[in-house]
């Protein structure tokens, strides 16, 4: 029988662990392979001086606040905003408590959705779904080019 001891008088972690959210059961190791511990990853001698570590949590803030806000601005523009914003995030996550937390939530949903997204009953409904779409823009094209031609929209008078 396991009593969740390693005989030197420390109390292990438990072996197993369940997702409350997903109803799966992860064990111990997995947990701790995933999640890095929570808090700052500055240089030890940057630690180790309350001012020099101040000035390092600014210049981290500062340049993940660069990233983000560029990310922002690709969005409606060219270019991979939601990859750039992560990306700051992942900055700020180098010093910063709450941002390590927002990317474990969301690298967690990410991997949830794509879970869902591999059911094979979600593929199949998807691949209905898409079909049905494709069907319905064609003969509406069909429908236009059978009443008005190659002419296009603006260059049709009133008939």
């Amino acid at each position: 029988m396991d009593t969740g001891s390693d005989g030197t008088g420390e109390v292990a972690v438990a072996a197993d662990r369940t997702n409350a959210e997903t109803g799966v059961a992860n064990s111990g190791a997995d947990v701790a392979k995933e999640e890095a511990p929570l808090g700052s990853r500055a240089p030890e001698f940057v630690k180790a001086r309350r001012m020099l570590h101040l000035s390092w949590q600014v210049a981290v803030f500062v340049i993940g606040l660069a990233v983000v806000v560029t990310g922002v601005i690709m969005l409606p523009l060219p270019g991979p905003g939601w990859v750039v914003i992560f990306g700051g995030m992942a900055i700020w996550a180098t010093e910063f408590v709450w941002a390590q937390l927002v990317l474990r939530w969301t690298k967690r949903k990410v991997t949830e959705a794509t879970q869902r997204a591999l059911d094979p009953r979600v593929r199949r409904r998807n691949l209905i779904l898409t079909t049905i779409g494709l069907v319905i823009v064609a003969v509406l094209v069909g429908v236009y080019l059978w009443k008005f031609g190659f002419e296009m929209p603006w260059n049709i008078e009133n008939q």
